[in-house]
């Protein structure tokens, strides 16, 4: 009796019609998510232009505009459009999380919730959020991935499961033209275990997405090509610094958010429970305070201040970072959609050309890179995510070791202050109050 051909199983599997379903579905998701992913970003730049030229004008057009703007995201996601709320990512986590919740599931990745969360993010900009569009596009990339998958025939809940982390990841590695760090943010953050048989779908859809941004944006980095380096020796106390400070600063932010989202302090709660929009547009209020004693860097993602120092160009003084902590955290605080990764980016900048006054030796944009990506891992405590999108947005491929033992330095002192990684957190409140599981085929498509 011959024994059996080992590569007869995954051949077979590979030619069956079940697995090109499979293929056409990931194919076709991928390249939607890319393409919304684009035009995401355009519409939110444009967005964010038109409320510059505005203020331009005068800082006093924001006062009545930021509030205004707060307050409508605020009554305009009080009912069915609440899912877009926030970042995204704690709802695809959540969802990863609840696989047999499907109502949960069609409440939160809708095809409705996916064209509120697009408008609504570029109309928090439109207001001059601190907020950014990273979070958002994961969420939409989980959201029309799904829907791809629902739209083959595909039930099962832990099929689905895989179409959603494929989607976070192409949709992160869209927003910032980071392929890799789409594939460890799925590895790390949207899902607590790597399933082997699963890497190949992931990689599937992350390169097709990859592929169709590459093809109509062009091979860009997102922060430009940086020049620098951090020696061995003395320097490498940049790493202490930028790791101890930045990393506790970002637990410290992620802790106030998840007391915040949790209702605490009792009086925020309370008036979050009674007068979201009033609280909203005090929010609002607290964003246009804040630019017009610290400058207008507080408005928006901090995307051009965060370029301009890892340049080596500063535009901002001192102040920004904390500044922009500030900002950041009271546009997160409103409740209006809007993400957290462009934010945390800029204020990691900032606090790193703080702190690389105290080392005139080294090379300030070395500590720029150090500062984002500790303070981006004090927030999100996801070490591998901050480092490899540290690497690949500003193609500084000789800060490897550094930064990884800055990550590393970082992970540690953000759970010493927050014990539980911010999405994570969040997902786990958002589940909470989730209804009673249902089975994935009681549902209908999306």
């Amino acid at each position: 009796m011959s024994s059996p051909d080992p590569l007869r199983g995954p051949l077979r599997s590979a030619l069956s019609s079940q697995g090109w379903k499979r293929r056409i579905a990931l194919w076709g998701g991928a390249v939607a998510v890319a393409l919304v992913a684009i035009v995401f970003a355009k519409a939110s730049d444009a967005a964010f232009a038109l409320f510059q030229r505005i203020i331009a004008h005068s800082l006093w057009w924001a006062l009545l505009l930021t509030p205004g703007i707060f307050a409508l995201l605020a009554w305009l996601t009080g009912g069915v459009l609440r899912p877009t709320r926030g970042s995204g990512i704690p709802q695809v986590i959540a969802a990863l999380e609840k696989p047999d919740d499907a109502t949960f599931r069609s409440e939160n990745l809708s095809l409705r919730v996916s064209a509120g969360k697009l408008l609504l993010t570029s109309l928090s900009l439109l207001g001059g959020a601190s907020v950014g569009r990273e979070g958002p596009t994961v969420h939409v990339g989980a959201s029309l991935m799904y829907s791809f998958g629902r739209w083959f025939g595909f039930r099962d809940p832990r099929e689905l499961s895989h179409f959603l982390l494929a989607g976070g990841a192409a949709g992160i590695a869209a927003a910032f033209n980071t392929p890799l760090a789409g594939i460890v943010f799925a590895i790390e953050e949207l899902s607590g275990r790597f399933e082997h048989r699963f890497s190949g779908t992931l990689l599937t859809a992350v390169i097709v997405g990859g592929v169709i941004s590459l093809g109509l944006l062009g091979n860009y980095v997102y922060f430009g090509h940086v020049s620098t380096a951090l020696p061995l020796g003395q320097a490498w106390v940049a790493i202490l610094l930028c790791g101890a400070v930045a990393g506790l600063l970002g637990g410290l932010f992620a802790k106030m958010v998840l007391l915040s989202v949790s209702g605490r302090p009792r009086w925020l709660g309370r008036l979050r429970r009674e007068h979201p929009v009033l609280l909203a547009a005090a929010c609002g209020l607290v964003v246009v305070g804040l630019a017009a004693g610290f400058g207008n860097g507080a408005f928006g993602t901090g995307y051009e201040q965060a370029r301009g120092l890892v340049q080596g160009h500063a535009g901002v003084g001192h102040e920004f970072g904390l500044m922009k902590l500030l900002a950041n955290l009271a546009s997160y605080v409103a409740g209006i959609p809007g993400g957290l990764f462009s934010p945390a980016l800029a204020v990691g900048a900032g606090l790193g050309h703080n702190l690389s006054v105290l080392m005139p030796s080294v090379d300030p944009s070395a500590f720029v890179v150090l500062g984002m990506c500790a303070y981006l891992t004090g927030v999100t405590q996801a070490p591998l995510t901050s480092a490899v999108i540290s690497l690949e947005l500003t193609d500084t491929n000789g800060m490897l070791l550094p930064i990884l033992a800055t990550v590393l330095l970082a992970r540690g002192v953000s759970a010493l202050v927050c014990h539980v990684p911010i999405y994570r957190g969040l997902a786990e409140q958002l589940a909470g109050g989730a209804s009673a599981p249902r089975t994935e085929s009681a549902g209908r498509p999306q």
